[in-house]
């Protein structure tokens, strides 16, 4: 059964077919580190790891590399604003490059938390700049650039069409277009590919041209060129990414060596919130501990994700949370029945249920109509090992750990009262216990003692 895929470059679903049958490459942009990824930042990188999981599902070995922006950029990815890690180290007052170790480690571990399948190659920009020199000065060689007083340009007019991705009209945008922001630039869409750092500026390296530092756009191309050739399989991202970032990675390999670096283009949508956009603003602003703080495990922001297609937007409320954390629960508990029960099942039950499922992961990852046919399995009235060994196989593609119990991660002081109230119950001292349950629910935690052990949720 083929898979098959939404392509952004062709604007259509297509059957995927690898350039290499024994191994699939793929490239993803990875997060600028200049701060906590919030849970809009997670759902890329929860689509990155679903599609890793239904590859190998498929069978596929991978190459998969992830970028880590550990390299100031301009705020706006038009190569305007203010440079955001200089911004996160005058926050701090710390140093870019403190900044950069401090929340690539935040990352990190928030992707162990979601359990998400990390690429093969995590390759931070500030180990590349020699690579980006190259790429650049290549690019210069073939003509695609140029210089001005501070910075270098990449000449987007030099293109046969720029804009193949984001299916740009750029006919207005002439040679000796100017812009507010560079009246050096020739044309509105030319991006910059080195900088001249200014004397006090913090992250520069000595190149061919002085004291610089790249453009942001440049360490995807150069770095994904390095790890997986000039052209290799799938390149992730989000929709944000489709206008300027990956318009303008295809338009610097197209003057490094004249290809597309991708065959296949995928792209997640948006996470809104209460129906609207995240922003600081409104206080609204979500990331991973703040979910655990309200009581949810991973699990249920990734259980949460699935509700929806990744090219649909996906709606954020804590009443939808609420539906992911009991839909999780019920799955486990669902998978518990199935490996203690005693019925027989036969195989081709279990074949047709298979079929169901690869047909809806392989249908450009259908997590929707996947998880209804895990539903499906999981109310079968016969209660037999096999069908738990087809859910915890189906689970290689979820993710959810259903064989584990929900993993909270709650305050040291908390764990400790649990521990000590778990004693006192084993010792049967009820009184104590009782003491112990009492300071809890004090604290704000729900507890409910069940015959698998002591469940406590935080009320939010």
């Amino acid at each position: 059964m083929s898979l098959r895929i939404y392509n952004s470059l062709t604007r259509k679903k297509e059957e995927f077919v690898p350039i290499d049958e024994k191994e699939v490459r793929i490239y993803s942009c990875g997060p600028t580190v200049y701060y906590f990824a919030h849970i809009g930042n997670l759902r890329a990188y929860l689509f990155m790891d679903n599609l890793r999981r239904v590859l190998k599902y498929n069978g596929y070995n991978l190459k998969h590399a992830m970028n880590i922006t550990d390299v100031g950029h301009l705020v706006s990815d038009a190569d305007e604003g203010e440079d955001k890690m200089l911004k996160a180290a005058r926050r701090e007052n710390k140093n870019p490059f403190e900044i950069a170790q401090f929340y690539t480690t935040a990352f990190l571990n928030d992707m162990k938390k979601l359990n998400i399948d990390m690429p093969e190659i995590i390759c931070k920009a500030t180990e590349h700049i020699d690579v980006m020199e190259e790429y650049v000065q290549k690019i210069i060689e073939n003509g695609y650039a140029y210089k001005t007083k501070n910075t270098i340009y990449f000449d987007t007019s030099k293109l046969d069409k720029y804009g193949i991705l984001s299916n740009h009209n750029t006919d207005e945008q002439k040679a000796g277009a100017r812009v507010d922001f560079d009246s050096e630039k020739k044309n509105s869409t030319d991006f910059a590919l080195w900088i001249k750092a200014p004397e006090n500026h913090l992250m520069k390296w000595n190149s061919f041209w002085g004291e610089c530092y790249p453009g942001w756009h440049l360490e995807c191309s150069a770095m994904s060129r390095k790890y997986l050739g000039e052209v290799f399989d799938i390149h992730t991202g989000g929709m944000d990414h489709i206008s300027i970032h990956h318009e303008n990675e295809i338009a610097q390999a197209k003057g490094y060596c004249g290809k597309i670096p991708a065959n296949y283009w995928m792209h997640v949508e948006f996470l809104q919130v209460n129906g609207g956009k995240m922003s600081k603003s409104l206080n609204n602003l979500y990331t991973l501990k703040d979910l655990e703080d309200r009581g949810y495990s991973p699990d249920v922001y990734r259980m949460f994700n699935f509700s929806s297609h990744y090219k649909k937007p996906i709606n954020f409320t804590f009443e939808a949370m609420d539906s992911a954390k009991i839909a999780l629960a019920r799955l486990k508990e669902g998978y518990k029945k199935h490996l203690t029960g005693t019925d027989t099942v036969e195989e081709k039950v279990i074949q047709e249920f298979e079929e169901k499922f690869l047909s809806a992961i392989n249908d450009d990852l259908n997590m929707p109509q996947a998880l209804s046919v895990i539903w499906d399995l999981v109310k079968y009235e016969k209660k037999s090992p096999a069908i738990a060994q087809t859910l915890l196989k189906f689970d290689s593609v979820l993710g959810l750990q259903i064989d584990k119990e929900e993993n909270m991660n709650l305050p040291e002081d908390v764990l400790e009262i649990i521990k000590q109230r778990n004693i006192a119950r084993e010792n049967k001292d009820w009184n104590k216990s009782d003491e112990l349950r009492d300071k809890l629910i004090n604290l704000g935690y729900t507890v409910k003692d069940t015959k698998e052990g002591t469940s406590v949720t935080f009320n939010k």
